[in-house]
């Protein structure tokens, strides 16, 4: 079975809040000194459940990313984890790019790989947390996709599904080659064994542009977006604390009903 894992490289989640910063005149998020981004954790589940596959029924797996020079080292993880091979895109062409053209260029990148059997995805990324880049993947191929799965397994030329619904879970079955969003109910991925990261660093990994792929510049990137940023911003966070007195118990409980009955909670 030949699998492709598409995975983005995001900034750390686990970065102390005061490093996120923003440059809002260009609408993006400056990389905070001293803190390697890493893989979004629904794509490291999504590497896991294609070296699982693997591991049961052979094949090839194959990941793909798309971002700066920095994606290198995302990719890299992916091979230590056992990934046989991966490729990147890089081009100024690229940049700005919304789901919609990210998809577009990560298609016609698996068109360039050529033959595979099932394309895995993270359910969304931990930065925008939109979840639409992969559904658009199977739409730019014409193959079908299910999101939000937590369990799948090869059965005679197709898959059977679990993916996550309101109040439970749903059964699905589908003919390959087809596309999946994994969710992080699926399993627990693995940590890169040294002999695994070792393996990775001797690993050279092609990065492709625009003109690799046979991509008109002007389908890709800011140019092509179809979604347009307003505004990027921090938030600000205003509290208000009040302490509730009283001479005892009783009469602290009574002002502090007849103090939320006056702001209308209760």
């Amino acid at each position: 079975m030949d699998i492709i894992v598409c995975i983005k490289q995001v900034p750390d989640p686990d970065a102390p809040a005061d490093t996120f910063k923003i440059d809002r005149e260009q609408k993006r998020v400056i990389p905070p000194p001293n803190v390697d981004p890493v893989i979004t954790l629904y794509d490291e589940h999504a590497i896991e459940a294609a070296l699982q596959l693997k591991e049961q029924h052979g094949g090839k797996v194959t990941v793909l990313s798309m971002g700066p020079d920095s994606v290198q080292r995302a990719i890299k993880q992916a091979l230590a984890m056992g990934a046989d091979e991966g490729y990147h895109l890089n081009d100024e062409a690229f940049l700005d790019a919304d789901a919609y053209t990210t998809a577009y260029a990560l298609a016609q990148a698996i068109k360039k790989l050529g033959r595979f059997d099932l394309i895995l995805c993270g359910r969304q990324a931990s930065d925008w947390d939109q979840g639409q880049v992969g559904v658009g993947i199977a739409e730019f191929l014409g193959i079908p996709s299910i999101t939000l799965v937590v369990k799948a397994e090869v059965q005679d030329s197709g898959l059977r599904v679990e993916r996550l619904v309101e109040g439970g879970y749903e059964v699905i079955e589908t003919s390959l080659p087809a596309l999946l969003t994994v969710s992080s109910e699926m399993n627990k991925p693995r940590y890169p064994t040294l002999k695994g990261i070792m393996a990775a660093g001797r690993k050279k990994v092609p990065v492709w542009g625009a003109s690799d792929l046979g991509i008109d510049t002007t389908q890709v990137g800011a140019q092509a977006a179809l979604m347009e940023l307003r505004d990027l911003y921090i938030p600000q966070h205003e509290g208000q604390c009040e302490f509730i007195e009283g001479e005892t118990p009783e009469e602290i409980v009574e002002n502090l009903a007849r103090r939320l009955r006056e702001a209308k909670i209760i």
